[in-house]
C-alpha cells in the first residue's frame, strides 16, 4: 500500500514545476483554498464541452434508454476507478479525478463512429487526422471558454499535467508494465495517439482506468440491448476465472482487474498486472470488438452518423465566402435557425470582431475567417463539441424536418 507516494505529483516532486505550468496564471481570490489541481477540476466540470459529455454516445446511440452508458458516466466510471487505484497507491488523487473527468473533452457526437467521420472530412480538408486526444487537448488549452470573476470569458488554461494526461490517455493499447516518461514535451508536438508515454504515474493511472471502465460497461449495455444473445456462451468460457461465470458482473470484472493491478505494480516494474488478469483483459476486449463495436447490429446507425455529420459539414462549408462569410451564416437561418445562431454564438469567440473589450472576450484569437482553411478548421471544432441529439435536430431542421 503507498507503494508510489514518493513519486506522486506534489510539490516534492522534481517535475512540480513542470506539472503546475499554465500558459498563464489563473486570477487569484484571498480566500481561494484549493489546489491547481482542484482548481482544474472545478474548471473542467463547469465547463461547456463537459456539461455535454451527457448527451454524447459512448458506444451504444440509444438516446431513449435510460440506462444504457453515456459519454459522462464514462468519465464517472473512469474517476472512481483512478481514485481507487491512485488512492490505494499513494499518489494524487486530484490529479486523477481532474484527468479523468476530462480525458474525453474532446470526443465528437456518436461516439468512435463520429470521430472517423470528422477524421475523414479532417483529412481530405485539412491533410490531418482528427482523433479526439488532439481535439481533446485543444478544447482545453484554446476552444473552451469559462468566465472568470469579472465575468470576461477566459480559456480554461489547465495545468500541464493534466492537460498531458488528456492527450496522452488513449486507451486501445495491449502493452502491460506503463511507466511515465521522464521528458516535458511540447504536448502540441503529437501527431497520433499512443505516441508518448503519459508525464506522470497519475496520468499512467487513468489510461489504465478508461481500459477497465470500457471494456465490462460495454459488454453489461451490449446484453441490455440484445446484442450479445447468440455469444454469450464464449463470454463465459472468458470469463471462467470466476466460480461461476454465469454470475458475473461489471462490478466484479472492476474488482479483479483492478485489484490484481494494485498487487502487481511497484516503481520499479511500472503500473502492470499478473500475467493471468492481463490475458484476461485482452481477451475480453477481442470479445468486444468481434461481437460488439463490429456487430451487424451497429452498421445502420454508423450509416445514419455519416449522413448526418456530413450535411452539417457541407452545409456550414458552403457559407465561406471570404469577408462576405459571416452574412453568409447569418442567412443560413432561412434553412437552419439552431445551426445559424448556434455555430454563430461559437465563431463570435474566436475571431478579432474589433469590440472584444465590450464582449468581454480574453480568450485566444483563432480564425481567420477571410480564409478557407481557417473556416473549416472552425467549423470542424464546432462539430465536435455537438451533442448527439443536437446534431441530429440541426440535420432534421436543414432537410426540413
Amino acid at each position: 500500500m503507498k507503494k508510489f507516494e514518493n513519486f506522486a505529483a506534489n510539490s516534492f516532486n522534481k517535475n512540480w514545476n513542470n506539472l503546475i505550468e499554465r500558459e498563464t496564471p489563473l486570477y487569484s481570490r484571498d480566500n481561494d483554498i484549493r489546489s491547481e489541481f482542484a482548481r482544474d477540476y472545478t474548471r473542467i466540470i463547469h465547463s461547456n464541452a463537459y456539461r455535454r459529455l451527457k448527451h454524447k454516445t459512448q458506444v451504444f446511440f440509444s438516446p431513449e434508454n435510460d440506462h444504457v452508458c453515456t459519454r459522462i458516466e464514462h468519465v464517472t466510471h473512469v474517476d472512481s476507478i483512478s481514485y481507487t487505484i491512485a488512492n490505494y497507491l499513494g499518489l494524487n488523487t486530484e490529479l486523477t479525478k481532474a484527468i479523468s473527468v476530462s480525458h474525453d473533452l474532446g470526443h465528437s457526437p456518436f461516439g468512435h463512429a463520429g470521430e472517423k467521420v470528422l477524421s475523414d472530412i479532417s483529412m481530405r480538408d485539412l491533410r490531418i487526422p482528427f482523433w479526439h486526444e488532439k481535439n481533446g487537448l485543444d478544447f482545453a488549452s484554446f476552444i473552451e471558454v469559462l468566465e472568470d470573476a469579472d465575468r470576461y470569458k477566459q480559456n480554461l488554461n489547465l495545468t500541464y499535467a493534466v492537460r498531458d494526461g488528456i492527450i496522452s490517455h488513449c486507451g486501445e493499447i495491449d502493452e502491460n508494465c506503463i511507466k511515465p516518461r521522464e521528458e516535458f514535451i511540447d504536448l502540441n508536438s503529437y501527431t497520433h495517439p499512443n505516441q508518448y508515454f503519459p508525464y506522470t504515474w497519475e496520468a499512467c493511472v487513468v489510461k489504465i482506468s478508461d481500459k477497465i471502465s470500457y471494456i465490462g460497461r460495454d459488454i453489461e449495455d451490449a446484453i441490455t440491448l440484445g446484442i450479445l444473445d447468440d455469444s454469450l456462451d464464449e463470454l463465459y468460457e472468458i470469463l471462467k476465472f470466476a466460480d461461476d461465470s454465469k454470475k458475473i458482473n461489471n462490478t466484479i470484472i472492476i474488482n479483479y482487474l483492478v485489484s490484481d493491478l494494485c498487487k502487481n505494480s511497484s516503481p520499479e516494474k511500472g503500473l502492470c498486472f499478473s500475467d493471468d488478469a492481463f490475458e484476461l483483459m485482452n481477451k475480453i476486449k477481442r470479445f468486444n470488438y468481434l461481437n460488439i463495436y463490429l456487430s451487424d447490429r451497429i452498421k445502420p446507425s454508423i450509416k445514419y452518423f455519416n449522413l448526418v455529420l456530413n450535411e452539417i459539414y457541407d452545409t456550414l462549408k458552403n457559407c465561406f465566402d471570404g469577408k462576405n462569410t459571416l452574412d453568409r451564416i447569418k442567412k443560413l437561418s432561412s434553412i437552419s435557425l439552431k445551426l445559424s445562431q448556434s455555430f454563430l454564438g461559437f465563431v463570435y469567440n474566436y475571431y478579432d470582431c474589433g469590440n472584444r473589450e465590450e464582449l468581454k472576450l480574453k480568450n485566444k484569437v483563432l480564425f481567420d475567417f477571410t480564409s478557407e482553411l481557417d473556416f473549416c478548421k472552425c467549423v470542424l471544432y464546432y462539430i465536435s463539441g455537438m451533442t448527439d441529439n443536437f446534431a441530429i435536430e440541426v440535420y432534421n431542421e436543414i432537410i426540413g424536418f
